[in-house]
């Protein structure tokens, strides 16, 4: 599977459009990682806790994603984004979505 931020892959061309697909992953913060990451706003530096969350969460909202185009049988996703919402305290949702494709 093609996964891409552009709008097409070069050197090849779309000979099937499915449409927009997409995956999502709602995660909660630990709350031994909340306490950690309190401490370290008062010092500074990375929130190393928070950044595994997130780097987890799309790891699993690309994999779903890239499933969905698999079933409807694309071999690329184009224009890939992200979003993030807040859908309850202490808890977001991580949105993966683009354009899946066949090219050749």
């Amino acid at each position: 599977m093609i996964l891409t931020t552009l709008e097409g892959v070069p050197g090849k061309t779309i000979v099937e459009h499915y449409g927009i697909v997409q995956g999502s992953t709602i995660r909660a913060k630990h709350i031994g990682k909340d306490i950690m990451a309190s401490f370290k706003n008062l010092i500074g530096g990375e929130l190393k806790g928070y950044t595994e969350l997130l780097q987890e969460a799309r790891a699993e909202a690309i994999e779903r994603m890239e499933k969905q185009a698999t079933e409807l049988g694309a071999n690329a996703i184009l224009n890939i984004r992200f979003a993030t919402s807040s859908v309850a305290q202490g808890a977001a949702e991580l949105f993966a979505y683009g354009t899946a494709v066949k090219v050749e």
